[in-house]
């Protein structure tokens, strides 16, 4: 069974699969899968630019966790979307060192649900999982990931609104 974690950059999904690694899980990184892909940087948002639907169409599915941010664009068996309030989710990119635009773009997509929508569009509500890494450790995260993909906890999304951290006229 091939489980995905996706989410918007920053909001735990390397943390928290470095912890199922931990456990005696396998886990793929996505970026450590999309260098063949790469077709050139997109200078403006900082980012690499890649063959998405390519790299979608022949990676090759796996018994465990792939995590990264394109997880939900793979057929997963189940799909956890890791959510971050956009406040602690810009402290966290700016630790990274991101720049002020691509930190405020991505606190944005979080407040509009824009992993949880794409995902939404592409899986069957029963195979979804919404989860709220804000304030929380690795540990919990997996173990709560764990119950799901063990079939202990339903899914359940749609119960975290982030809309009041729009920045409006920004």
């Amino acid at each position: 069974m091939m489980c995905g974690i996706t989410g918007t950059p920053g909001t735990g999904k390397s943390r928290i699969g470095n912890e199922l690694a931990r456990r005696g899980l396998t886990v793929i990184h996505l970026t450590d899968t999309v260098g063949p892909y790469v077709t050139g940087m997109d200078e403006e948002r900082d980012t690499r630019i890649f063959d998405v639907e390519r790299w979608a169409e022949e990676f090759v599915p796996v018994d465990g966790f792939v995590e990264g941010h394109f997880a939900h664009l793979l057929p997963c068996d189940r799909i956890i979307v890791l959510r971050c309030r956009p406040d602690v989710l810009k402290s966290r990119l700016a630790l990274r060192k991101y720049r002020e635009k691509k930190i405020r773009e991505n606190a944005e997509a979080e407040a509009l649900d824009s992993c949880l929508i794409e995902t939404f569009e592409r899986y069957d509500p029963s195979r979804i999982l919404e989860l709220d890494t804000t304030g929380r450790d690795a540990a919990f995260c997996a173990d709560q990931i764990g119950r799901f993909v063990k079939g202990e906890t339903p899914a359940d999304f749609g119960h975290i609104d982030w809309s009041s951290f729009l920045e409006i006229g920004s």
